[in-house]
């Protein structure tokens, strides 16, 4: 695993974020030091799936990256999962691919172009019983999530789970503050440097817009989910399960 150092090099302030060939040589070593408790998130995801999968149905991954989530769900799904992610870097899309091939998963995980932003008529989701959006969220711009969370409403089939992990905001500013000092604890405790967690922050200001946990039950509910529920918290990081109701 590739030891993060995205940030170390900047200069005082950089580009705006993105999933370039750089972050994917660095990207799980970013995500476990960066995402806390991300190991138990991603046995939680496959847990859940394992639960909500149902046979002949498709699985989804939207904003897949490298293809973890979908690997680790492979290996706990049955035999006749499909398991389909998007995303709309291609460097995360080459590394993806690659794994997969290493893995011998290559007839049942497929992975490709998809801009969640864009124009969704062009990306099938259907018959789908699981779709699952790991940190993918706090990246679509919020003039488009409604339309986004409704397009995964409709292409599940009944009893069909929407599970997302995100960061969140506090409903109190003052609490806010405290939240986000204790993640930067937490970034400390893994060794980037004050440089590092000053420079990822600013890179990301412009493309990493979270809502609030309650925002998020809304954006679900209101958009077809008769169940929404939070299922991990860990101060601004959150994770949510949510139902289709049965037809």
């Amino acid at each position: 695993m590739n030891h993060d150092e995205v940030f170390q090099s900047t200069a005082s302030r950089g580009a705006d974020f993105v999933f370039d060939e750089k972050v994917v040589e660095v990207f799980d070593d970013m995500l476990v030091r960066s995402v806390p408790f991300y190991q138990e998130q991603q046995f939680m995801i496959r847990e859940m799936g394992r639960r909500f999968w149902l046979p002949d149905t498709r699985v989804y991954d939207l904003g897949c990256s490298t293809a973890t989530t979908l690997i680790n769900l492979s290996q706990v799904l049955g035999p006749s999962a499909r398991l389909i992610g998007y995303d709309n870097s291609v460097p995360m899309l080459q590394e993806a691919k690659a794994r997969i091939e290493e893995k011998g998963l290559s007839g049942r995980v497929e992975v490709l172009p998809g801009d969640l932003n864009g124009d969704l008529s062009q990306l099938p989701l259907e018959n789908a019983s699981v779709v699952v959006m790991c940190w993918t969220l706090q990246f679509i711009r919020p003039m488009h999530r409604d339309r986004l969370i409704r397009w995964i409403h409709d292409g599940l089939v009944s009893d069909g789970v929407l599970v997302v992990t995100d960061k969140v905001l506090s409903g109190s500013g003052h609490m806010n503050r405290f939240f986000i000092e204790f993640y930067y604890d937490f970034k400390r405790r893994n060794g980037y440097s004050e440089n590092e967690i000053t420079r990822k922050r600013e890179a990301l200001e412009n493309v990493l817009i979270p809502y609030r946990a309650d925002e998020d039950l809304e954006l679900f509910r209101r958009n077809g989910f008769g169940t929404a529920e939070i299922f991990f918290q860990w101060y601004n990081f959150a994770g949510f399960l949510c139902m289709k109701k049965s037809a």
